[in-house]
């Protein structure tokens, strides 16, 4: 089986122009990137200067070396463990345990009946003459303003 060639990365601009990712990215490694991290394009730490104070092996190796997550079993040297007082235990064993309150049941609304009245109906009926028309739309709206 032959091995293909590394394909490479080339991206056509919206004016048409062909870009090498690739090529650019090399070309620029050693440019401060946009941000706060103070780092290279590379991923190097940068110091104060412009000097390489860490290079991305390293910082790479310093993560992996502790991994997260493993809590040690000592303690770490130079902080001690907080004791309980004294004080907090003999107040802790004085109180007394606090009932629950009792909170009211609700109960059942009681439902009224309704009382039904006769509505006479009201007769709406106007016979159309030919002066009164109805206006509709914008003549409607136009109406009060002239």
């Amino acid at each position: 089986m032959v091995a293909r060639a590394p394909r490479k990365r080339m991206y056509r601009t919206m004016q048409g122009r062909m870009v090498d990712i690739e090529k650019l990215r090399s070309a620029n490694e050693s440019v401060q990137a946009v941000g706060n991290m103070n780092v290279n394009a590379k991923g190097d730490q940068i110091g104060p200067g412009g000097h390489i104070v860490m290079t991305k092996e390293k910082i790479i190796q310093k993560y992996y070396e502790q991994p997260k997550g493993m809590v040690s079993d000592t303690p770490a040297k130079g902080k001690s463990m907080p004791t309980p007082k004294a004080e907090t235990v003999k107040t802790a064993q004085k109180m007394t345990p606090v009932a629950p309150k009792k909170t009211p049941t609700p109960q059942p609304k009681k439902i009224e009946p309704k009382v039904e009245t006769q509505i006479k109906p009201v007769s709406t009926f106007k016979p159309k003459t030919e002066s009164t028309t109805e206006k509709k739309g914008i003549d409607a709206a136009l109406d009060g303003l002239e």
